[in-house]
């Protein structure tokens, strides 16, 4: 990966913080010395105090137009937030999914077209968006439509299994339950190409800004790897 002017005083928006990936995410900016600045953007608050980072608390987010002026003089937006399909409508979730990231990818865009946009997207996404499978479509349509946004650069990371760490926890209260009775072999897991983890991502999001490459999606093995550079 070429190097570029993009090294140390970075700043990052990031959503989904309140979320496993993305506070694991967070978690990873705060600690980088490459990163100046990190603008949380949440509909509830964190319990997190830190220098680097600032919080804006946002009810809707179908439409970020009365904030977009705060995402001036940003270099990356890491979009971290994600619903599962199970339990609710298609129509609920094509909203959350797609309809939400279409406003932020428009706010952020308008407010700098050389962004680096990164999407936290998933194991079987359907770039044609012809899966029978609804949320394989819905991810594969919000991942084209980054991608042909214009972004100076964008990604989607396809992770399969996300091992949480530092300890960060799942909103679901089923997948705290089973992470705990897996952790014993979670040093077995990571030997696995499919698994990731909170940390990883993390890293390998910040590895990414001013280092374009040419592999845009991204699965667990690709992950790992970037987060070791």
């Amino acid at each position: 990966m070429a190097d570029t002017a993009l090294s140390k005083g970075m700043k990052v928006i990031l959503t989904g913080a309140t979320g496993m990936v993305g506070k694991g995410v967070l978690l990873e900016c705060l600690d980088d010395i490459r990163i100046e600045q990190v603008l949380l953007i949440n509909r509830s608050p964190i319990d997190i105090d830190h220098p680097k980072m600032k919080e804006i608390l946002h009810s809707d987010f179908t439409d970020f137009s009365s904030i977009q002026n705060d995402f001036e003089g940003f270099d990356a937006c890491f979009h971290c937030m994600g619903v599962s399909s199970a339990g609710i409508s298609n129509e609920t979730y094509y909203k959350l999914t797609y309809s939400v990231t279409e406003a932020l990818v428009d706010a952020v865009y308008k407010a700098n077209p050389n962004m680096f946009f990164t999407y936290v997207s998933g194991a079987g996404t359907d770039s044609t968006e012809k899966s029978s499978t609804m949320w394989a479509r819905v991810k594969g349509k919000t991942e084209n439509m980054i991608f042909n946004k214009g972004f100076k650069d964008a990604y989607a990371f396809r992770p399969g299994v996300i091992l949480p760490e530092r300890g960060v926890k799942s909103k679901t209260t089923l997948y705290n339950s089973m992470y705990i009775l897996t952790r014993p072999i979670f040093p077995f897991l990571k030997k696995m190409k499919s698994v990731t983890t909170t940390i990883n991502i993390g890293k390998a999001m910040v590895n990414l800004i001013g280092h374009p490459q040419d592999l845009k999606l991204l699965e667990g093995d690709d992950i790992n790897r970037l987060a070791n550079k």
